[in-house]
């Protein structure tokens, strides 16, 4: 069986250094929150980040995987008078190691949110020159969703291009962490809390949802998100959000539910928990599921075994591990 996981990260120093001092205004703990002496498992090492070929190739193989889709994090962070060069800089690099290894790795791309009138033409030059399979777009730019009007052209661009949005996750902005995640609580605690342990996984349901009934789904009907960690919580609500957000409320073409199972795929992110897996095979289907490992950030190790020893079809199992991911992609 052929896996493909397409939640796969690398990093950029020059991108890194340069998105730091933003980085570290929105969550100014991140780094102690998450320095290799914590123990916690989601800090690799800077040179398993960077590594585009052998070593990371020898992990696939050690674990079965396939086929990555690369991406890159931080660059909605990047100031605005510089953010056009790194961006391309970055597509650049990952669209090398995709030449490189053609069949161990596709990409996708960056966008320059915080200059967004450069945004729409280079992820239009990342697609059709580059061969990059869409955009991962890292939580909120300048503390605005991708709803906000001045984001409009980067949605009708991928729409134009048939190409799907990542919705990844991001810490939220400094006002929300400081009301809702930090008050009492240590540092390290409130900058867990407020990221990995709930905070940026709400974040990007709500980044999903205001899209929804910002009408963006109703001017683009057929542009297609991609949502990680099961769905970054949206499927657990999807009868309540229909019950409190009829259509005669919102105005909307569709039921909120509707734009989930119709112009949303997820995937797992390397939460690989039976629970999850039965709620969202049951609520929305297989046929929008699609792997990913979140590496390497999280290790490779199991994510095949689960996939291969879980209680669905054979013809699921294949659905989740490639075809799907083929048929968005274009793999």
């Amino acid at each position: 069986m052929r896996l493909i996981t397409i939640e796969e990260h690398t990093l950029d120093i020059a991108v890194a250094q340069a998105s730091a001092e933003r980085s570290a205004e929105v969550s100014p703990h991140f780094a102690a929150s998450y320095a290799p002496s914590t123990g916690f498992p989601y800090t690799p090492p800077v040179h398993v980040l960077e590594d585009l070929d052998e070593g990371r190739i020898a992990d696939m193989d050690a674990h079965g995987i396939d086929m990555q889709v690369l991406s890159n994090l931080t660059t909605q962070f990047l100031p605005a008078d510089v953010a056009p060069r790194l961006v391309r800089d970055v597509n650049d690099r990952l669209a090398a190691a995709c030449r490189r290894h053609p069949d161990r790795f596709a990409a996708f791309a960056s966008v320059p949110t915080s200059a967004p009138d450069r945004a729409p033409a280079e992820l239009k030059r990342a697609v059709e020159e580059l061969g990059h399979v869409g955009a991962l777009i890292h939580g909120r730019t300048d503390d605005e969703y991708l709803s906000a009007e001045r984001f409009d052209p980067i949605l009708r661009t991928a729409a134009e291009l048939r190409v799907p949005i990542y919705l990844h996750p991001a810490p939220p902005t400094r006002a929300t962490s400081a009301a809702d995640y930090e008050a009492g609580l240590d540092p390290v605690v409130a900058t867990r809390f407020a990221t990995a342990g709930w905070g940026w996984h709400n974040e990007s349901g709500i980044h999903f949802l205001h899209l929804v009934l910002s009408g963006a789904l109703d001017r683009y009907p057929d542009l297609q998100f991609v949502l990680g960690h099961w769905g970054e919580m949206v499927p657990w609500f999807l009868d309540r959000l229909d019950e409190a957000l009829p259509q005669r409320i919102t105005g909307l073409d569709r039921t909120i539910g509707d734009y989930v199972r119709e112009n949303v795929y997820y995937t797992p992110s390397g939460m690989f928990t039976a629970a999850h897996l039965r709620f969202c095979a049951d609520t929305l289907g297989t046929d929008r599921l699609i792997y990913s490992v979140d590496y390497p950030f999280l290790s490779n190790e199991g994510a095949r075994p689960f996939l291969e020893t879980c209680d669905l079809t054979e013809e699921a199992k294949h659905d989740i591990a490639h075809r799907n991911a083929e048929k968005l992609l274009g793999l």
